[in-house]
């Protein structure tokens, strides 16, 4: 009997093809985050030589070349003896000798496994980072001045419009609600006391507006001076509460929601008297108001987006918010 009768070929020998295609991809895709010029250049170069490196070794024998195979030797059989039964005969991969805790197999499968863990996370986390983390470093904190104390009067509402960032000009225009409630004890002190409410509906984010009067029609003077901030106006208002035009959320004088698809009270701005001027601070969330004016004890809660619960299981399930200020 020939001794090639029963030979099997080998698959082609393995190639550095694909792995200097995927390494020059990793190489380009972290260099266009650390140095796009340069690294990217270069992981693209790799990219390239060794994918027309592969394209040539896939297409060999397309092209007609022989692709030079090691044939398997194997003795010639002995006479026409039927086959072995598959549970006759010895295992066709010993058992792992005593300590052995892996054999072969899976140190190859969890050495795959890891290596392709550490290209995703090489690709993924520089990424993710310069994408996510900006909006949670280094955000300027904004303070608006919104003029002196002396030209509010007192237990009256004035609609306050105002430029958070003058940097960014119109785009960062705002409006609140600004209420004087005289004076109050705080920290055994007598100490000016505000309300000061966002005019952002917690259900979608549109303008509320002020459900009452406002200007020329109460004889009242409107306000505006320039501050620090640009322009500020303050225009006298007398509101029964407010009130969202796009899908009729209403709230109370406190922003407490009285009606319609909001989850929560309207936000508020943090302020301080800084040399006997209002500056308003950071926004945050309100859940509800007991009681009113000075003596009003406010729900606070960290600042959350329009439409999220701030209380009860609800809050869990929202992403989270980047600091706002």
């Amino acid at each position: 009997m020939d001794p090639v009768e029963h030979d099997q070929p080998h698959l082609p020998a393995p190639t550095v093809g694909p792995v200097g295609f995927a390494l020059g991809v990793v190489v380009a895709l972290v260099g266009l985050i650390i140095n796009p010029l340069w690294i990217s250049s270069i992981g693209g170069a790799i990219t390239v030589i060794f994918a027309f490196v592969w394209a040539r070794e896939a297409t060999a024998e397309m092209r007609g070349r022989h692709v030079a195979v090691e044939p398997e030797m194997r003795e010639a059989g002995v006479g026409d003896a039927p086959a072995l039964p598959a549970t006759a005969g010895e295992a066709a991969m010993p058992p792992p000798e005593p300590g052995e805790r892996f054999p072969r197999s899976k140190f190859l499968e969890a050495s795959t496994l890891g290596l392709g863990a550490v290209i995703g996370g090489v690709v993924t986390v520089p990424v993710a980072g310069f994408a996510v983390l900006p909006a949670f470093l280094g955000q300027k904190r904004h303070s608006v001045d919104l003029g002196p104390i002396t030209d509010l009067t007192e237990g009256q509402w004035y609609v306050a419009t105002f430029q958070l960032d003058p940097k960014e000009g119109e785009t960062s225009r705002r409006t609140a609600f600004v209420r004087n409630n005289g004076v109050t004890t705080a920290r055994g002190k007598q100490e000016p006391s505000f309300t000061i409410i966002s005019n952002r509906c917690a259900h979608l984010g549109c303008p509320v507006q002020a459900n009452g009067p406002t200007g020329s029609i109460l004889g009242m003077k409107t306000i505006s001076e320039t501050t620090a901030n640009g322009p500020v106006k303050l225009e006298p208002v007398v509101p029964a509460g407010f009130g969202c035009p796009c899908h009729g959320g209403q709230y109370d004088t406190e922003g407490n929601r009285t009606a319609g698809p909001p989850v929560r009270g309207l936000d508020r701005y943090d302020f301080e008297i800084n040399n006997g001027r209002l500056v308003l601070l950071s926004e945050y969330s309100v859940a509800k108001v007991d009681g009113s004016g000075a003596q009003a004890k406010i729900h606070k809660y960290k600042f959350a987006g329009p439409g999220e619960h701030v209380t009860g299981v609800e809050q869990i399930l929202y992403p989270l918010q980047p600091p706002h200020h």
